[in-house]
């Protein structure tokens, strides 16, 4: 397998984005390609076959990208399409729920842990199965906060609507005694900062993009694929099913760094 091929990431939109800063971050010397199906966005109200047929047609695309590993950068395609995806790749292929989920169960002291997501993400239980196969004992808490995509592409980070959804979303929350939040949705690391606010300092935020990029980092290692250090500078190649424009300037809000240039993909004449 090519140490020197890039690493494919995919999300159903732009939230994605989130985990491809934290993989720039954690992994440095790395090539990344990023596809957002921004054509078919939301998957969250979408069926569970519909979904995988949508992953699994991305997955051919990054392949034919020679990627030599995938990043299932979205909790719904995780959460529906991710055991299909490995039987399909001759790759290793990462999901963004299974790190969050180690995450908050090993960092939690009380057993209280919330999970915040979409609606999509919270009714397909996924967080609360891979938590509680974890340690049965957990108490976890989940709560759709629907209002925080749409606020996070407007870049409302700490605007008081959105501090206001925040306090109305997480009252449940808190009220449960929870001593750590998992941030459910590649959005909602753009808001951890008045997140914690809200929750108050005794409680610890999981960033599921933070924690997917360790473990990829870990991935890589095992396999031998990691990039050696010092080869320059990595390749950052960004691609979109539709509005690429948008995709351009919502973009470099989640990466912090400006999408010179942004490709259009037809994933139906691939």
């Amino acid at each position: 397998m090519n140490h020197d091929g890039p690493i494919g990431i995919f999300d159903s939109g732009i939230g994605g984005l989130t985990v491809v800063r934290a993989i720039h971050t954690a992994l440095p010397d790395e090539a990344t390609i990023y596809l957002g199906d921004t054509a078919r966005v939301p998957y969250g109200p979408k069926s569970p076959a519909t979904v995988q047929r949508y992953a699994t047609e991305i997955l051919a695309w990054l392949l034919a990208q020679r990627v030599k590993a995938v990043v299932v950068a979205c909790n719904t395609a995780t959460a529906h399409a991710l055991d299909l995806l490995r039987e399909q790749a001759p790759v290793p292929v990462i999901g963004v729920i299974d790190p969050g989920a180690r995450a908050a169960a090993a960092a939690t002291r009380n057993g209280g842990i919330g999970v915040i997501g979409t609606a999509g993400t919270v009714a397909s239980g996924a967080y609360r199965r891979a938590l509680l196969a974890l340690r049965p004992e957990l108490r976890v808490i989940e709560q759709a906060c629907p209002l925080f995509v749409p606020l996070v592409e407007e870049g409302w980070f700490g605007h008081p609507a959105t501090r206001l959804a925040a306090e109305e979303y997480l009252a449940a929350v808190r009220l449960g005694d929870v001593d750590t939040l998992v941030l459910g949705c590649t959005h909602y690391p753009l808001l951890a900062p008045l997140l914690a606010e809200v929750m108050g300092p005794d409680v610890t935020l999981i960033d599921s993009a933070r924690e997917t990029a360790l473990e990829l980092t870990a991935v890589l290692d095992r396999a031998g694929l990691r990039a050696p250090a010092g080869g320059g500078t990595p390749r950052h190649r960004w691609a979109a099913t539709d509005d690429v424009e948008r995709f351009a300037m919502v973009g470099s809000v989640f990466t912090g760094e400006a999408l010179a240039s942004v490709e259009l993909v037809d994933l139906t004449h691939e």
